[in-house]
């Protein structure tokens, strides 16, 4: 293949595509790296995993001063007394989160499995309970904003952006025009990083394979035959019927288009808030409209958490089943409203979920040294759950973002 053709695939057409060409690199790259690391005196996948670095560290950079100035803009430029769709997507969020516990649960109960516990989590401070991840939800909407947008707080990002955008509605023309101006400005920026997004996937493929491998996880087969088989279940099936309940129509190209557009890129940078660019440029894409997305997309990659609640409930059961500790239907009941509760306080980054697995076993009995040694089987096998939790996550995001919209759209016409 000569370097045009390369070229040529890397940055023209369809960018599913071309981040599929960068997987396929990744992938060869990885195998062919111990086989060349005696003649270079390097490990040549190692070194490219830097490129994969960079574009996440891309995506998470701009993503707190895009979301800041899209909804300033957004609402500093909403016309007085139209209808707002954030109520009906906040529901789908939390009955999505809720379900994709239940689905968990079920699957547990089908297919009861256990773990080898293993020490490896030094230090973690997890949460001590459920009201610890309710308060610092509170405090993080009311946290300085320079500190907001440097720390990436998203709640408190939404929480300014949302009172300045209320503020300026009542601006002159020129500073809405201005706020406007900045907001695509970003945005064009947005666009460049995604554009590179091959070439991410290519280092973040290569480094992972060659750091870990998949041979650790052969291990763990039937726990991600559970979690990953969940997470497939919520999103092929519980979201299409919540989507269908929502649109009545087919709901597949959505959930396709989302999974392919949004969740491809999710999987390799396992971050919901470094994809919150990636979201922000489909849901334009699909003509959303531009005062909902721009909140709701920000406000999904905190709340919006059905993989991690599948990953709290699985992993935690898990621990139930190895300590042969009997489980009722009410108990499992309730700990799909726990989990659900805990994952919507699970951080957007990698491994977030996992915090609050400790908040789940305290139903239990379980001790906060044991959950410590379940969060260390979670690392583990963090390679696949956490890639595919956060393509969950990130791509429902649109999914229900979209279903709204286009019901609103549905009862205009």
């Amino acid at each position: 293949m000569n370097s045009s053709r390369l070229y040529s695939l890397f940055f023209h057409g369809s960018l599913v595509k071309r981040i599929s060409v960068g997987l396929v690199l990744g992938l060869l790259v990885a195998l062919i790296a111990p086989t060349l690391q005696q003649s270079l005196g390097f490990n040549i996948a190692e070194k490219v995993g830097f490129l994969g670095k960079v574009f996440v560290r891309s995506l998470r950079a701009v993503a707190p001063i895009l979301v800041f100035l899209l909804v300033i803009s957004a609402i500093a430029n909403k016309q007085i007394g139209t209808k707002s769709n954030m109520k009906s997507i906040i529901v789908l969020y939390l009955l999505g989160t809720f379900l994709a516990a239940l689905t968990a649960v079920l699957a547990s109960f089908a297919l009861p499995t256990k773990i080898a516990l293993v020490t490896q989590a030094d230090s973690l401070s997890p949460p001590s309970e459920v009201t610890e991840v309710l308060s610092t939800l509170v405090m993080n909407m009311v946290d300085n904003p320079v500190t907001a947008l440097f720390n990436a707080n998203f709640i408190g990002i939404l929480a300014w952006a949302i009172g300045l955008g209320l503020v300026l509605r009542h601006s002159s023309e020129t500073t809405k025009n201005v706020m406007n101006d900045f907001s695509e400005g970003v945005s064009k920026i947005v666009h460049f990083i995604i554009s590179l997004a091959p070439i991410g996937v290519f280092g973040l493929v290569a480094e992972t394979l060659a750091d870990q491998g998949l041979g650790a996880l052969l291990d763990y087969a039937q726990l991600l035959v559970v979690l990953i088989g969940s997470m497939l279940f919520t999103a092929f099936v519980i979201n299409p019927i919540l989507v269908y309940w929502k649109i009545r129509r087919n709901p597949f190209p959505l959930i396709w288009t989302c999974v392919r557009e949004s969740g491809l890129t999710a999987f390799f940078t396992r971050s919901s808030a470094a994809n919150i660019p990636v979201n922000m440029e489909l849901a334009k894409r699909l003509n959303l409209d531009e005062e909902t997305y721009s909140v709701s997309i920000p406000l999904g990659a905190t709340i919006n958490m059905a993989g991690a609640a599948i990953t709290i409930t699985v992993l935690t059961l898990s621990a139930v089943y190895t300590l042969g500790v009997n489980v009722s239907v009410p108990t499992a009941i309730l700990l799909s409203v726990v989990s659900s509760i805990c994952a919507c306080g699970a951080s957007g980054v990698a491994g977030g979920s996992l915090l609050l697995i400790p908040l789940a076993c305290s139903l239990f009995g379980i001790s906060n040294d044991i959950a410590a040694q379940v969060i260390g089987v979670g690392f583990i096998i963090g390679v696949l759950q956490d890639s595919a939790e956060t393509a969950l996550n990130s791509s429902t995001d649109v999914v229900f973002t979209a279903a709204v919209c286009m019901a609103e759209e549905n009862q205009k016409a």
